[in-house]
């Protein structure tokens, strides 16, 4: 089973998954360039993202290096699945439906759907 990360282990997560393994002091300076967080407000939670193996902790160096043990497809999934099931009772129409009806959607994007069920239905129908 993969954890679901909390808000704030997820905007480490998302630094961590831009940049590749780091330390505390880069990943708080980062955040500290969204919004203002103490170092050990940003260690505290790192290490309890350890602790939860949502991080490991490289302590060859002087500086610990953190990297993160899920990749955010992984967390992706898991997050979706849970808010399909919850907010939606199941229904992935619904879902599309309030994702897209709420907000517009650049020219690109909507490509990009529309070669997303263009192959989900060539795969349905046995074409590759």
């Amino acid at each position: 089973m993969i954890l679901k990360p909390t808000e704030s282990e997820l905007e480490i997560m998302q630094i961590l998954w831009e940049c590749g393994p780091l330390t505390v002091r880069k990943v708080n300076d980062l955040l500290n360039q969204q919004r203002r967080v103490g170092y050990t407000t940003t260690l505290k939670i790192m290490q309890i993202m350890a602790e939860k193996e949502l991080l490991t902790r490289d302590t060859e160096h002087r500086s610990h290096v953190y990297t993160p043990t899920l990749q955010s497809e992984e967390v992706q999934s898991t997050i979706l699945d849970h808010v399909l099931k919850t907010v939606f009772k199941g229904s992935r129409s619904n879902l599309v439906m309030q994702a897209l009806g709420n907000h517009s959607v650049a020219k690109e994007e909507m490509e990009e759907i529309r070669l997303l069920i263009k192959k989900m239905e060539d795969k349905e129908d046995g074409i590759l």
